[in-house]
């Protein structure tokens, strides 16, 4: 997820700075910056997987790759085909993302107690 995150946002400046919009420009790029920093809560997710904590971990990182999915999925194709209605879709990926970081909390107060 993150290898993609880095080639998806250098695609983005390198090039389709000369193709979408400003607007659609910055709508795939914040689609790209969130895809890393959930590439990263999925490292993290990784590190919780142990004991008490592993089954929500697991959950943690699955509803983070849901929310990429929705959240920067969207964003991607809203920004290659103009449909703006795709727009919609974006916070119930935001809404998994934090959903997600509530879990990893929850699994990481699990590691604390064990």
């Amino acid at each position: 997820m993150g290898g993609l995150a880095v080639i998806l946002g250098a695609f983005a400046a390198h090039g389709l700075r000369a193709v979408l919009s400003d607007r659609m420009l910055t709508a795939f790029e914040t689609g790209a910056q969130y895809q890393m920093y959930h590439a990263l809560a999925i490292g993290l997710a990784a590190l919780a997987v142990r004991d008490r904590a592993a089954r929500l971990a697991n959950a943690a990182a699955a509803l983070f790759l849901i929310g990429i999915a929705l959240f920067s999925g969207s964003l991607y194709l809203m920004a290659f085909t103009g449909l703006t209605f795709l727009g919609m879709v974006t916070p119930l990926g935001g809404l998994s993302m934090m959903a997600g970081w509530a879990v990893l909390a929850l699994a990481a107060l699990k590691l604390e107690k064990a």
